[in-house]
């Protein structure tokens, strides 16, 4: 496991060390008996029953369905940014579904990172602050802040980018400025719910093949939502969900027989 490009020395140190992740044979996640009910104007609507999820750390895990299913519902019960009905939420020793507002910001911001379907760059700042800021939002002071994120920028391609502001990048560069957002605090976790799905064919393959070497690089456990069954079978495996149910879908068989 690597660590970020060379920088200043209070930056790196702001970089977990590599001996405080899970083993690397261990389950990062572990979901048992997860439920999802909405209440709606026409009665309970229920996503998920007796779902049940294990993902060892190291893993690079598709998730694929049918739009609907509740594929970016999960992605945010494991982040803990919604709550399960009912069942256990595991993520990184941490049951989730048991934090307050407060301690689910704080495990957020340390274990996991986020990448979406849309960027969500703040228009106002350059792309280095815009790395930055998960940085600040934890204390950290401003100069060391944009320190890592310019180690992040280079980590990503684009050291020659980093002033410019989100307006003024292609719609690759902003995913890339994206991911390196969502990995500044070196997080164990990397959820990505389509993070290619707003680009073309060529552009698409890029950023994959940038998550896959970062995911490799710097230790990842990370789980993709994805209608892009090329791009899907490149990972570990590739979950179906479907009736509110996870199971190996025939693309991921496919894959680990061989």
């Amino acid at each position: 496991m690597s660590s970020p490009p060379a920088a200043a020395d209070q930056a790196t140190r702001s970089l977990r060390e590599p001996e405080l992740r899970a083993p690397a044979d261990g389950p990062l996640i572990q979901v048992t008996g997860l439920e999802k009910t909405y209440q709606t104007a026409r009665g309970p609507l229920t996503l998920f029953k007796d779902l049940d999820l294990q993902v060892v750390s190291g893993e690079l895990v598709a998730i694929v369905g049918q739009s609907g299913a509740g594929k970016s519902t999960l992605l945010h019960i494991l982040g803990a940014l919604d709550a399960p009905s009912a069942g256990t939420v595991y993520c990184a020793s941490t049951n989730v579904a048991t934090l307050s507002p407060r301690q689910a910001a704080a495990f957020r911001n340390r274990e996991i990172g986020y990448v979406w379907q849309f960027h969500y760059l703040l228009p106002e700042f350059s792309a280095q602050e815009n790395v930055a800021m998960p940085l600040l939002a934890r204390g950290q002071p401003k100069r060391e802040a944009l320190a890592v994120a310019a180690n992040w920028l280079r980590e990503v391609g684009l050291d020659d980018r980093r002033d410019h502001r989100p307006g003024e990048l292609s719609g690759g560069e902003q995913q890339r400025v994206a991911l390196a957002r969502a990995l500044v605090n070196n997080p164990r976790l990397l959820l990505a719910d389509e993070p290619t799905g707003d680009l073309d064919e060529h552009t698409a393959g890029q950023v994959f093949d940038l998550i896959e070497r970062l995911h490799a690089n710097h230790g990842l456990t990370s789980i993709l939502v994805t209608h892009n069954m090329d791009l899907a079978a490149r990972c570990t495996r590739v979950l179906r969900l479907e009736c509110g149910r996870l199971a190996m879908s025939p693309t991921g068989l496919k894959r680990n027989s061989t």
